[in-house]
């Protein structure tokens, strides 16, 4: 099971590859389709917040829950200098969620808590917390890849499936 949730962490099987899916020039990054909501950058931004929160969760010292949505999304569009920056923070910490992933089962099994008692319903195991943020990594890339279809940019350079 770790290994098909590794796989589908980096893109095998149905989904498409997520660095390659990523790996577009800064302007292309920054830029916004018509009649969609935000840039290639702002998506990166906000898996990676997430990735970010949940590693620290599993690690036990887990930061506060955004009290709005909008909290997890980057405020404004960065300069493009920053956007190598940000694809390698989405690439190191996509390492780190494999690396828990490919974890014992034992260890997939433990508990990983809330981080307050408003937010209990959200304790389960390291198994559920990383298939959680593969799916909503899922979803954002599936937006990506829309958004570079939109943009021209695709299929990345890297190849992937085209129909």
């Amino acid at each position: 099971m770790s290994r098909v949730l590794v796989e589908l962490l980096y893109g095998k099987h149905a989904h498409s590859d997520s660095l390659a899916c990523v790996d577009v020039p800064a302007d292309v990054a920054g830029r916004r389709a018509e009649g969609l909501s935000h840039s290639i950058r702002q998506l990166v931004w906000h898996m990676s917040y997430w990735m970010e929160y949940e590693l620290l969760r599993i690690a036990g010292t887990p930061a506060r829950y955004p009290e709005h949505a909008a909290l997890s999304w980057p405020s404004a569009e960065a300069d493009p200098e920053s956007w190598l920056g940000e694809k390698a923070r989405f690439e190191e910490l996509l390492g780190r969620l494999a690396g828990l992933a490919a974890a014992p089962p034992e260890e997939l099994a433990r508990v990983v808590e809330a981080e307050d008692r408003s937010e209990a319903q959200h304790a389960s195991s390291l198994e559920a917390v990383l298939w959680q943020t593969l799916v909503h990594n899922s979803y954002h890339l599936g937006q990506v890849v829309l958004l570079r279809r939109a943009l021209g940019a695709w299929p990345p350079a890297a190849g992937s499936d085209t129909w």
